[in-house]
């Protein structure tokens, strides 16, 4: 069974990637970098896109 990461992991990852594609890297190459799949990346990008850690942390404590 698949680890499922946390919502601060996903965050960073998403910040590794978009430091990957401004150093010029294509998206897929930045996924694959990542270690997930192209429906993982887009999915995480939807959902968590534009938040910081601490702003992930209390939106899961709030739905909670």
């Amino acid at each position: 069974m698949a680890k499922h990461p946390k919502p601060e992991e996903i965050v960073t990852k998403l910040r590794q990637a978009d430091v990957l594609i401004s150093q010029g890297q294509s998206v897929a190459d930045a996924i694959r970098a990542l270690g997930v799949s192209s429906v993982t990346y887009y999915r995480w990008r939807r959902e968590f896109g534009g938040l910081k850690s601490d702003q992930v942390r209390r939106m899961k404590s709030l739905e909670t």
